[in-house]
């Protein structure tokens, strides 16, 4: 069994390709189990967070069941999504794209917000502070405390373009992701992150504004690169994986 080398297109899809080939051919066989996340990236010569993605990817898409604290298997189910579109972004691009954009508005933010901002923010904090448990609540007010930030700039166009880059995580792979990942104590310290950027606001700090939207989104980014492997040592890697070649 061999990979083959892809060039030009998103590695985590390069990656989803390849196991989705393998699975399709029968060369992986329903019921068996995947090398663990790690060597998978070893394998593969790719990032963790790559591997992630791709097998969300498969499993969004029935190939895969992955089992906290147990492994990845191949699906014994028939697949019932059809492939994710080409275009399609990972949630690791995408928080790099907000990383860009909003650490900037949220800068631009703190120069002009006024009592009544600030004041829109502090009942977005209470809300979410009620709705913990509840995640598509959680979800909602998280990008309602997006778009206010944006929206304090009064520009149409950066609400808009914040308000979609949000909405992308309303899908079936980002469901998936988010069903291993979110919980109350995430939606907590999510809050406390939106906490600290609504006092840069209000303290009219830029640097510190665009500071700690920054650090909320790498410490969404950390929280996402959780690892759903399982939780045992390291184990045999089955011949025909080790003739895996890279990307």
């Amino acid at each position: 069994m061999m990979f083959s080398a892809v060039e030009s297109r998103r590695l985590y899809r390069q990656v989803a390709d390849q196991m989705r080939g393998l699975i399709e051919r029968g060369e992986l066989v329903a019921g068996s189990r995947l090398p663990a996340e790690r060597e998978l990236a070893q394998m593969l010569g790719v990032s963790r967070p790559t591997i992630r993605e791709a097998l969300i990817v498969l499993e969004v898409e029935g190939f895969i069941d992955i089992r906290m604290g147990s492994g990845i298997y191949v699906a014994v189910r028939t697949p019932q999504l059809p492939e994710l579109p080409e275009d399609f972004e990972g949630p690791f691009e995408l928080l790099r794209a907000r990383a860009v954009v909003e650490c900037a508005v949220a800068e631009e933010a703190a120069r002009l917000a006024k009592p009544e901002h600030v004041a829109m923010l502090d009942q977005n904090l209470a809300r979410m502070a009620d709705a913990l448990e509840d995640r598509r609540m959680s979800l909602a007010l998280d990008r309602d405390f997006h778009v206010v930030v944006a929206g304090i700039i009064s520009n149409a166009t950066l609400i808009r373009f914040v308000g979609s880059m949000h909405d992308m995580r309303m899908t079936p792979f980002f469901e998936k992701l988010a069903s291993y990942f979110e919980n109350k104590d995430t939606w907590r310290a999510a809050m406390e992150e939106h906490r600290v950027i609504r006092d840069a606001i209000a303290a009219a700090d830029p640097a510190a504004a665009r500071a700690a939207m920054r650090a909320h989104l790498e410490k969404s980014q950390l929280r996402l690169s959780e690892s759903f492997e399982e939780d045992a040592g390291d184990r045999a890697i089955p011949a025909a994986w080790r003739r895996v070649g890279s990307i």
